[in-house]
């Protein structure tokens, strides 16, 4: 594909994504307790830490990966909202001063900084177990709703996200090595993004094989992503004096690629992975166009 062709297919794809983010946007609002709801202060900070989000990627993917198979219904959105429901957690979590230590999130304070410690430790427990009742909810169907919550468990729990965090947080302040590095990635932000990805194909009807194939393109999107966003995170730490001096030390000790390998060679190695994800899609065709190019926006982004 040419640089034009691309842009132009980019441009498209960016419209229907918008139209996407909105359905997600309202779909959470639906799924999430109300802010009066009693007592209101976890639920404010609930709705704070998720509403209004980001870009949205994880269930964007699992939108995406189901079109391929049928029509985004109940059960997709409501795959959709669960796995953004669990990352927006995991970022409550991530925040804290026993983790990363950020004092801002999105351009605004994290939700421990405008709730306190204790309130964001609850609302983050309160999201990851409201995922579940979210699949429950909107999933209709007692056999992709059991593979669905499988697959969730299995992505964001010990063997999965929650695996890579560990091995990031103990490994701060270490010499890298790519294994190690490898293992952080694929499970600290790929099991998410596979997660998406398959929960979207499963409550589309998909087949094991064709989920699976999806799970495949997720894993290596995760990897290619994590890495792309160390090297932009690395290039706008050296670029400003603006942070502060705890944080700047903490992203120094971190085990990234870009520590290990210099930027460079890191965007390499996000293009080889996200060349690999692309890959898993031969089967689809022109069917999974849309994923394509998303993938290609995700490695060539500049924030």
């Amino acid at each position: 594909m040419d640089k034009y062709a691309y842009l132009k297919n980019l441009d498209q794809l960016e419209k229907d994504l918008e139209k996407k983010r909105a359905v997600i946007e309202g779909k959470l609002k639906e799924y999430l307790p109300q802010e009066n709801t009693y007592p209101p202060l976890v639920h404010q900070a609930m709705r704070y830490a998720v509403l209004p989000g980001g870009k949205r990627i994880r269930p964007l993917l699992a939108m995406l990966s189901a079109e391929l198979f049928g029509p985004v219904d109940e059960a997709v959105l409501a795959g959709a909202c669960a796995i953004e429901v669990i990352h927006s957690y995991s970022l409550i979590h991530d925040d804290l001063p026993a983790m990363d230590d950020d004092d801002l999130r999105r351009g605004r304070p994290t939700t421990h900084k405008a709730f306190g410690e204790a309130i964001a430790i609850l609302a983050g427990d309160a999201l990851n177990t409201l995922a579940f009742g979210i699949l429950a909810r909107g999933v209709g169907d007692a056999v992709k709703c059991k593979k669905m919550v499988k697959e969730l468990a299995c992505g964001a729990g010990s063997v999965g996200m929650i695996g890579g965090q560990s091995i990031d947080i103990l490994s701060e302040g270490r010499q890298a090595d790519e294994r190690t590095l490898e293992y952080i990635n694929l499970h600290k932000t790929g099991a998410l993004m596979r997660g998406a990805c398959v929960l979207g194909a499963i409550a589309a009807g998909a087949g094991d094989e064709n989920a699976e194939l999806l799970g495949n393109f997720g894993s290596n999107l995760g990897m290619s992503f994590q890495i792309m966003d160390d090297v932009l995170d690395a290039e706008k730490l050296w670029a400003t004096a603006s942070r502060t001096r705890t944080k700047h030390s903490k992203e120094i000790d971190k085990m990234t690629y870009v520590a290990l390998l210099g930027p460079e060679r890191s965007r390499d190695i996000a293009a080889k992975y996200n060349k690999q994800a692309v890959s898993s899609l031969v089967s689809f065709q022109k069917e999974a166009a849309k994923l394509v190019i998303f993938a290609q926006y995700l490695l060539n982004r500049e924030t």
